[in-house]
């Protein structure tokens, strides 16, 4: 009867031990002084049919960052990120700007971009996955823009938008919590499905309902399945060209497959898709000669991928 029941002892603690290693616990593990790069790689089209014209405008990104922890605490951590390399190419109404911070040029945003290499700002994030603040940019975006000094006064603001709406604090935090995994608090396995919310701060409003599911993984790395919701606020209101204020109904889906790197907590490979459709709603602005509203349709797709690799 003994041996039976130490039998059984073993096999209950046996069984417990493999229901232990099905769960696995993610989040972002940093020591000060790790540092990584990252490199980016994006085209965004967006479509929009203004008087039965469709008009055409892309957005070519080849980025790379550096990020250094600088401070490692419990429950959060403080990384310091830089630009070392920006070619970035904008194109609309037959009109083409092509920037590579490393050359130079007499187009007045490649003189922007290249105060823009080198820079350290900071993100506090917690290991989780969520960001706290983003500091410095800012301040950085008025550096650069000292680089449209010589232009005209409606030249300056208007670079100075295109700027802030790429690189913008709000910007940059809008794509890094797209990017980034929110991780749960407890340990998952196989098959488990977490969700998270963030608002969406570039030039449209709204939010973006976050959807990950953990396909696999190992003492090394895991695979994890990403979906977006991205549904705008039509009460909140934006500046298109020219000045004219407008209001967004538009909603699409964001797909990400990510290979985790998890003594980091980072992605060391992540590709996504995102796709947008609805209308824009030009207000009327008799300055603007829009003597009433006008309802524009747009199709926005993007198609992105993402390499973080630790260097030290």
């Amino acid at each position: 009867m003994k041996k039976i029941t130490g039998l059984a002892a073993l096999l209950c603690s046996f069984a417990i031990s493999l229901s232990a290693q099905e769960y696995v616990e993610l989040d972002y593990k940093f020591k000060t002084g790790d540092e990584f790069a990252l490199q980016q790689e994006s085209r965004s089209e967006t479509y929009m049919t203004v008087s039965e014209v469709v008009q055409r405008t892309t957005r070519d990104y080849n980025t790379q960052m550096t990020i250094k922890v600088t401070e490692s605490g419990p429950g959060r951590v403080l990384l310091a990120w830089m630009y070392t390399d920006l070619k970035f190419n904008f194109n609309a109404k037959n009109v083409n700007i092509f920037v590579d911070a490393k050359t130079t040029s007499e187009e007045p945003l490649q003189g922007a971009l290249k105060l823009m290499l080198d820079q350290p700002f900071t993100v506090e994030i917690q290991t989780n996955g969520i960001i706290n603040k983003v500091d410095g940019l800012d301040a950085l975006m008025d550096k650069a823009s000292a680089a449209f000094s010589s232009l005209k006064s409606d030249e300056q603001e208007a670079y100075k938008k295109l700027l802030k709406d790429q690189f913008g604090t709000d910007a940059f935090r809008s794509w890094l919590e797209q990017l980034l995994v929110i991780y749960p608090v407890h340990g998952i396995k196989n098959g488990t499905q977490w969700e998270e919310t963030v608002p969406l701060r570039t030039g449209l409003k709204g939010r973006v309902d976050l959807y990950w599911n953990l396909l696999y993984w190992d003492s090394n790395s895991a695979k994890i399945n990403g979906t977006g919701n991205v549904k705008t606020d039509k009460t909140e209101t934006f500046t298109v060209e020219d000045g004219i204020q407008a209001t967004a109904s538009i909603q699409g889906t964001q797909t990400s497959n990510y290979v985790i790197n998890r003594e980091s907590g980072f992605p060391s490979l992540c590709v996504q898709h995102t796709e947008m459709n609805g209308e824009y709603v030009y207000l009327a602005n008799r300055k603007k000669q829009l003597r009433k509203d006008l309802t524009v349709p747009v199709r926005i797709t993007t198609n992105a991928s993402y390499k973080i690799k630790q260097m030290k």
